[in-house]
């Protein structure tokens, strides 16, 4: 099981790498404002939220202790994420501001998944 679990943490690590990514990929254009979601942040944010659903699953299967007010928050976060890359996908530009909240909470979902223990 530990290979197993293992295995999805490294999923969710190619998801999150694929949405942080995909946006600093379009840091340049943000600054030019052409900036837009690339399908590769949808992508990532799925892969995450996926993986992020077996991983609560397995670690309980196992009998680990999980932290569900910081899954809570996470989720919350990657939802929100989510939510405005797949509304905006379409999108020529998207505006500086939403990009940069993006970019902002993908980060803090990041340093809350590392330092909340």
């Amino acid at each position: 099981m530990d290979v197993l679990i293992h295995l999805f943490v490294a999923l969710h690590i190619i998801g999150i790498a694929a949405l942080l990514g995909g946006f600093l990929t379009q840091m340049k254009a943000m600054g030019r404002g052409t900036a837009r979601f690339v399908p590769g942040m949808l992508h990532g944010a799925l892969t995450m939220l996926v993986t992020g659903a077996v991983l609560v699953g397995l670690n309980q299967a196992e009998g680990h202790h999980v932290n569900t007010v910081k899954i809570g928050v996470k989720l919350a976060l990657l939802v929100v994420i989510l939510g405005l890359v797949y509304v905006k996908r379409d999108e020529e530009t998207v505006d500086k501001r939403l990009f940069g909240l993006v970019g902002l909470l993908t980060m803090v979902n990041i340093f809350i998944a590392v330092l909340w223990t």
